[in-house]
């Protein structure tokens, strides 16, 4: 199944005759959760950058050397990760890893658990940087930098890509031009992943979503665990009773310096423990959703 191709922008989508996805095991529903790793890899003066990264704190604007953002964000990577590493450990649940390069680069433990606990790994970028600013050479190499590094310290290359910020012009045409990814996820137009056509060649696009995602809490929609519990929960209820005729997928975003604090991440369990009780649900990795629809949903064009 494939979506008309060769516009700039697509309001058309699948036009409400939404194919059937055939996921394994006849599930209603696709459920992927996504953990950002991303400490180690923001806006820092010791990386040669003119501020701290203020957006975990929803600063007004830059605020030169942020100490105390600088520690907000180590908390994720020493405690936050590991939080959420038992709790999926404890409930043998796969999870897809959008991971900075350079911010594995510099926790060798948790790219050691991340192989161990065998999640997939979704390139998300070298480092945060605004791939819409960036030179076309300069994209290409960091492309390319992002998948080196992330081969050496997790032994996978990534398969799938998402920016840190909105991507440019040049970014999936140089992707799909690298010619090792599956798919990318830089779109939040659809609930199933769809083909686009890219220098000359089919290439897979799997949605990603900002509204499941964690980073409500920081923009002040969303204040306690129970919020967002509901919110997750309300959201998968609707898709697993809509997936009775018409399967879905859905993304759920995980940031280990937001959810990782334990009086959020109990409304993360609330969720995790309320999607087990029902069946067929398939919780798997991204990249496993893209292989699936490779071989089950060729494009038509």
């Amino acid at each position: 199944m494939s979506v008309p191709v060769g516009r700039e922008r697509d309001f058309v989508g699948y036009s409400g005759r939404f194919p059937d996805p055939k996921w394994p095991g006849d599930a209603r529903l696709a459920l992927n959760l996504v953990v950002n790793y991303e400490e180690g890899s923001e806006p820092s003066i010791a990386d040669g950058d003119r501020d701290s990264e203020t957006g975990l704190i929803d600063a007004a604007g830059p605020g030169g050397h942020d100490l105390a953002a600088e520690s907000m964000f180590e908390y994720g990577s020493r405690v936050g990760y590991w939080r959420l590493s038992r709790i999926l450990a404890e409930r043998k649940l796969p999870a897809t890893v959008m991971a900075c390069a350079l911010a594995l680069e510099r926790n060798r433990a948790v790219a050691a658990d991340i192989v161990t606990r065998g999640w997939d790994v979704c390139a998300h970028g070298w480092r945060w940087e605004n791939h819409a600013r960036l030179a076309e050479a300069t994209e290409r190499d960091r492309i390319a930098r992002a998948i080196e590094s992330l081969a050496r310290t997790t032994g996978q290359r990534p398969l799938g890509w998402y920016c840190r910020y909105a991507p440019g012009e040049n970014t999936r045409r140089l992707l799909a031009e690298e010619g090792g990814f599956l798919y990318d996820s830089d779109a939040y137009n659809d609930e199933l992943p769809y083909w686009v056509r890219v220098a000359d060649r089919p290439h897979l696009v799997v949605p990603y979503s900002l509204v499941t995602n964690d980073a409500k809490f920081i923009r002040g929609s969303i204040a306690t665990a129970n919020q967002y519990f509901e919110m997750l929960r309300d959201s998968f209820d609707m898709l697993y009773r809509e997936g009775e005729t018409a399967p879905r997928m859905m993304s759920v975003g995980l940031h280990l310096r937001i959810v990782g604090h334990p009086g959020r991440a109990v409304g993360l369990e609330r969720f995790l423990d309320h999607v087990m009780k029902r069946d067929r649900v398939w919780i798997c990795r991204r990249s496993e959703i893209a292989r699936h629809w490779h071989s089950h949903h060729r494009p038509l064009v």
